[in-house]
Order: structure tokens, then C-alpha cells, then sequence
């Protein structure tokens, strides 16, 4: 078990979302060993509170300060007695979910300002430590359970385990087989500003059923959209969103590759998702408040992430290559013409920190260590 960076609130409920294998359970486990356990896989436990969620009630023994749900989305109305539970008898619910629709469907509003909500993502760099393996999280990702020995076939099940237990058993396709096509096709969009008429066409779907695909994705937590970053715009901007698997190795997985491909194409992508995965898993686990977007001219000229928020704006661009190239800098120097404020960083394969001009220029490993740190500043 890695340690991780979230901690419980002392004052109030906690909904923790995230995709499966993230670690929300195990997580649970470790920061409150005595809560009382709920566990919605069950099939028993199940069954009970699916018939009559005011049962839940009766699950909870006097005395007990902290409850746990796990997948709280299988049964959304519970949603409405854990809302009664909070306000009647003070407990607190730390809830997990996997599914932000069938939330969204239950009313998890109701817990507004009762309960925070929080994200859980794959491992970062930091909750690893000495652990981190940058070749080895650019092949098989940061699931914790894909840092065993058997990463890819735990990897081979993983995606297929989502296809089989989220897809077709919440009825959200009737098709399974395009939506694997689906799935296959959407992999050649990592880290790329999203053409879903492209993706229909490479699939050999209707265009109307790959984006409610592409919202399936978005419900299951597996994907996500980053918006162009459009706050003042001095020049014209594109206005697509840039498209990531939430995590390198599932990326991987679902991607297929043979000799024509070059290594630019499975590698530039794959170290483009490591740091936004890390971006996000930071952002969320610190609460520190950061929108997440990309900034493309219409001209072509790109910074990869722009960071907005309380704590500054940052324009982080990430190059694979060893080599500093002075070219590189291109994009985030046009980007600080127009936010001269903006912290700008080049993150790239090579091994050597200093300054270039305005800009920093950090090793890989070295800026997703210190990513805690560079975000607070």
C-alpha cells in the first residue's frame, strides 16, 4: 500500500470519485480501519438496500462516527437516506463511485455542501517516491496494481473487466463490439484536440453514437476533455478539446501498434498523459483548485497544459526528447506575450535544470517529483 496524499475531512462527508483499480477501497481501509463498511459489490448487501435503502440505517451501529459505501452509484437512492443520515444523526459517510451518470441520475446534489467531493486518480510520481520508475510508468501507467510484475496482463483484464462489468451490465450500449471498435479508434485521439467525425469514420460508426461514446467515457471516468484555454484571447484560438485516457497504461492497452509505427507516435502521447495524470492527481488530492486547459493558436502554435487558478497561471509545455531545443520554447514564449504573467515551464526527457530567458526548463522525473511544491508556490 503507497501512501497517498488524500486525508478525510475532520468536519464533514467525503464522496470520493474515481475510476475502478485507483485505490478508493483500499484507500478507505488504511485511513479509517474502525468505520463501518458498506460494500455495494456484495451481492447480498446489495439486494437489501437496492429493495429498501432506509435499511441503511440499521447497517450502522450506535456510536459509530465514520460509514463507508463503497460504489455508491449502484444504488443512487441511497443518496436521499444518506442526505437524512447526515442531517439527523451527524455520521459521516465517506462514499466511493466509479460512475459520475448514474450520480448525476440520483440527485448527488442533494449532498451539497454536506459532503465534499474529492477524485482519486492513479499513483503520482510523489505517492510512489523512491518506487517511481519513469521508463516503467511510461509503459504501463500508474494503477497500483499495474506496478507488479504482471503489469500488462493485469492491464489486458482491466480493460476488458470495464467493457464487460460497466458497459454492458449499466446497459449503456447494445453494441458492444463497435464500441470496442470505438475504443480502439478514440486511442489514436490521445493528447490530440478531439475530431469526433474522424473517430466515426476510423471506426466505421454513425457520428451521433461515437460522442455519446465519447460521454460515456466522460460518465465512467476513464477519459477526459481539456478545453482550450480562451480567458482574455488575443489571438484566435481553436476550439476543440484536447482528448486523454486517464491513465498512460490504459492508453497503451487499448492502442494498437505494429512496425509501421514510429515511436513518436505511442511515445509522445504516453508522455504527454504522464504528466497531465499527474497534473490532476496532485490538483485533486491537495485541493488546490486548478482548472486545466491547452492553449492552440489557429496558426498551430500550442502550449500543451495551461493551469488556471487561485495560486497563478502556469503554461507547462512537455517535450520527449533527451536534447534541449531552443525551438521548444516557441510555444509558451507566445503564450507569455499575451499572459506575461503566466509561470511558463518546458518539461523535457533530458536531465539538466536551469532558466531559459523567462522560462524554466526542468528534467521530467525532477518536475513531476516536485510537482506539490511548484503548484503551492
Amino acid at each position: 500500500m503507497y501512501s497517498r496524499l488524500h486525508s478525510p475531512p475532520s468536519d464533514r462527508s467525503l464522496l470520493l470519485l474515481g475510476p475502478r483499480g485507483t485505490g478508493k477501497t483500499t484507500w478507505t481501509k488504511t485511513v479509517l480501519p474502525e468505520a463501518v463498511r458498506i460494500d455495494l459489490l456484495e451481492s447480498r448487501t446489495y439486494a437489501s438496500l437496492l429493495a429498501d435503502p432506509q435499511r441503511l440505517e440499521a447497517m450502522i451501529p450506535l456510536g459509530k462516527p465514520w460509514v463507508v459505501v463503497d460504489e455508491i452509484q449502484r444504488i443512487p437512492a441511497l443518496l436521499n437516506e444518506v442526505h437524512r443520515l447526515i442531517e439527523e444523526k451527524k455520521i459521516k459517510f465517506l462514499l466511493t463511485g466509479s460512475s459520475a451518470r448514474k450520480l448525476r441520475a440520483g440527485g448527488v446534489n442533494l449532498l451539497a455542501g454536506r459532503a465534499l467531493t474529492r477524485a482519486m486518480h492513479p499513483l503520482s510520481a510523489v505517492e510512489l517516491g523512491a518506487d517511481f520508475d519513469l521508463s516503467k510508468a511510461l509503459r504501463v501507467g500508474l494503477l497500483p496494481s499495474a506496478q507488479t510484475k504482471d503489469a500488462e496482463d493485469y492491464l489486458a483484464t482491466y480493460v476488458k473487466t470495464y467493457l464487460d462489468e460497466e458497459v454492458r451490465q449499466e446497459g449503456l450500449t447494445r453494441n458492444l463490439m463497435s464500441f470496442a471498435r470505438f475504443l480502439e479508434a478514440a486511442s489514436f485521439s490521445q493528447a490530440c484536440p478531439l475530431n469526433t467525425s474522424a473517430v466515426a469514420r476510423e471506426c466505421s460508426v454513425d457520428r451521433k453514437v461515437v460522442e455519446s461514446y465519447f460521454v460515456i467515457l466522460d460518465d465512467l471516468l476513464i477519459a477526459e476533455r481539456v478545453p482550450v484555454f480562451t480567458k482574455k484571447a488575443k489571438r484566435r484560438l481553436v476550439s476543440h478539446s484536447k482528448f486523454f485516457f486517464f491513465d498512460v497504461g490504459v492508453f497503451r492497452t487499448l492502442r494498437p501498434s505494429g512496425p509501421l509505427d514510429t515511436p513518436e507516435e505511442m511515445e509522445g502521447p504516453a508522455t504527454e498523459t504522464l504528466l497531465f495524470q499527474n497534473i490532476r492527481a496532485i490538483n485533486d488530492a491537495l485541493g488546490l483548485g486548478y482548472r486545466i486547459y491547452y492553449w492552440r493558436t489557429s496558426d498551430g502554435t500550442e502550449v500543451d497544459f495551461v493551469l488556471y487558478g487561485p495560486r497563478g497561471l502556469f503554461g507547462i509545455e512537455v517535450k520527449r526528447g533527451r536534447r534541449y531545443d531552443r525551438k521548444s520554447l516557441h510555444g509558451l514564449s507566445s503564450f507569455r506575450t499575451d499572459y506575461p504573467n503566466a509561470k511558463t515551464f518546458l518539461v523535457y526527457g533530458g536531465d539538466r535544470r536551469f532558466q531559459e530567458g523567462a522560462h524554466q526548463v526542468w528534467p521530467l522525473k525532477d518536475f513531476l517529483m516536485g510537482l506539490p511544491d511548484i503548484l503551492n508556490a
